[in-house]
């Protein structure tokens, strides 16, 4: 399942922009993301951009599902709506999802994104994402 992550990692550019890596525990994907200076969108807090956060829930759906399904295609994002509750602060960020419904052809994912405890989440993923192979 590792190499299977590796590859995941490297279809999408955007994860090695963010410096995102991932970690299995059993079947359950853990992706990080180091802190960088460049990731900051406040400097006063200092706190890291929420495009940058959002980016990193984002990616750690689409690649929870990679791991997951089996399609000729990757998966597409429908939508998301994600929910910023603390700042994030200039040290490194973990997420992880968790699989709402997930059917033929969509799948809704729940991810959320911590930095010291699990129990604090800094931000929220609400995701809907096409799963299915679709007539062109």
């Amino acid at each position: 399942m590792s190499e299977q992550l590796d590859a995941a990692l490297k279809a999408m550019p955007y994860t090695a922009l963010l410096g995102m890596s991932g970690e299995l525990a059993g079947d359950e994907l853990i992706t990080r993301m180091p802190f960088r200076e460049d990731l900051v969108g406040n400097t006063w807090l200092p706190a890291i951009h929420g495009g940058a956060i959002g980016a990193f829930l984002e990616l750690t759906a689409l690649l929870s599902l990679r791991l997951r399904i089996e399609a000729r295609r990757a998966p597409l994002t429908i939508g998301v709506t994600v929910e910023y509750l603390r700042p994030g602060r200039p040290k490194e960020t973990f997420a992880q999802a968790r699989f709402k419904r997930m059917g033929r052809t969509i799948a809704n994912l729940h991810v959320e994104a911590w930095q010291d405890e699990s129990r604090t989440p800094i931000a929220l993923l609400q995701g809907r994402f096409l799963i299915g192979d679709t007539p062109d």
